[in-house]
């Protein structure tokens, strides 16, 4: 009778009473089927079928229903273990992610501990590789490092030196990695044509000119001045030396003691293009869409001296600085593109066999510019 105990709330899942028979009278009293059964000492006497049926009945009812239960309950137990195996596991991948932070602190702080005193301040020290948690905090350190690093170079740079050096660094951002040589591992005189040494035989002359004009226009400084074989209205190319101050740029004749052939404001200018070879060519673009096509020359003193970056430089270093302003400037791979009197030109450049010196010659669209085979 005992199989029948599911179907007695006091019976299930195990009976609390003094003995079985209680048992088996309290499942028969829950049903009432008192007048149909007889205790023996051992054994319950049924009447009729209809009791075992009935019991049978019941208890085929609540086997699923049990079986549901039991299924619950087992799943809510292997849920609540699947769930302290995953806090387990996040426990002991955030104690690692913290070790692994904190390590790399460690490394970092063990190689960079002395690099105020190294000669190059810490810049051949090799960063540890960072863990994925600190991927940007890394690159934030990393830039970090280098402004102190560059801070520390340039306060050691003699205040003399630091108007080349920004003249450079314009120079290196405008160009943009797009000219091989630039110049850069040179000094910069940036007047040359007052230099002795570059110009020994006219320095003089452009010395008492470049007074003349600066007690004339007021300028303050010299920005840049060379000799540069030029293309004229006629579109045949002279010898010509370029003077390019703070206020205004001046196309001087050499050969008549620099002669003022024309000034232009330097506000007039609108751009650079150059070009990403060797030759010395460079466009000076204005806003009345008559640019300056010219190639600079070498001087005496160094024959095969790239002056283009230091052009570049010099002015767009002027503009940031006084102007505050940006000079933009372009880098050409193929030809250059300009204006004339409002016309558009294209300027090219090849190699000529038994050329001496660079020189401009006309070309169906434009210009080319013949440079000396190397």
């Amino acid at each position: 009778m005992l199989r029948y105990k599911m179907t007695c709330e006091y019976t299930w899942p195990n009976h609390l009473m003094a003995t079985d028979r209680e048992a088996v009278e309290a499942i028969i009293t829950q049903h009432g089927f008192q007048g149909d059964v007889a205790y023996g000492q051992t054994k319950l006497f049924v009447r009729t079928p209809r009791t075992l049926f009935t019991l049978e009945q019941e208890r085929a009812t609540l086997v699923p229903i049990l079986v549901l239960f039991l299924q619950k309950v087992w799943r809510g137990a292997l849920a609540r273990l699947r769930c302290r195996r995953m806090r387990a596991i996040y426990t002991i991948m955030g104690c690692y992610k913290r070790y692994k932070v904190k390590a790399h602190f460690w490394e970092v702080e063990r190689r960079f501990a002395s690099v105020r005193t190294m000669p190059d301040y810490g810049k051949s020290v090799e960063w540890p590789a960072p863990p994925a948690a600190l991927a940007q905090f890394h690159s934030i350190t990393t830039m970090l490092h280098r402004r102190w690093w560059a801070r520390q170079i340039v306060k050691n740079i003699p205040p003399s030196d630091m108007l080349e050096v920004r003249a450079k660094v314009a120079a290196l951002t405008s160009l943009s990695g797009e000219r091989k040589d630039w110049g850069v591992g040179r000094a910069w005189e940036r007047d040359y044509l007052s230099n002795a040494r570059d110009s020994p035989h006219t320095s003089a002359a452009f010395i008492r000119v470049s007074k003349e004009l600066k007690n004339k226009d007021g300028y303050g400084q010299v920005v840049f001045s060379a000799f540069c074989r030029k293309m004229n209205r006629f579109n045949k190319s002279t010898d010509r030396a370029l003077l390019i101050t703070d206020k205004f740029v001046y196309k001087l004749e050499p050969k008549k003691q620099y002669k003022v052939l024309k000034r232009l404001p330097l506000d007039s200018f609108t751009g650079l293009s150059v070009t990403s070879g060797a030759d010395q060519m460079v466009a000076l673009h204005m806003s009345s869409q008559d640019d300056v096509l010219l190639c600079l020359q070498q001087g005496e003193l160094c024959p095969n001296q790239d002056r283009v970056g230091e052009l570049v430089g010099a002015l767009v270093d002027h503009f940031i600085r006084i102007r505050k302003a940006l000079l933009p400037v372009k880098v050409c791979r193929s030809a250059l593109q300009l204006h004339m009197r409002g016309k558009p030109k294209n300027v090219t450049v090849e190699t000529k066999p038994g050329q001496n010196v660079a020189d401009f010659k006309k070309s169906k669209d434009g210009f080319i510019l013949l440079v000396p085979e190397k």
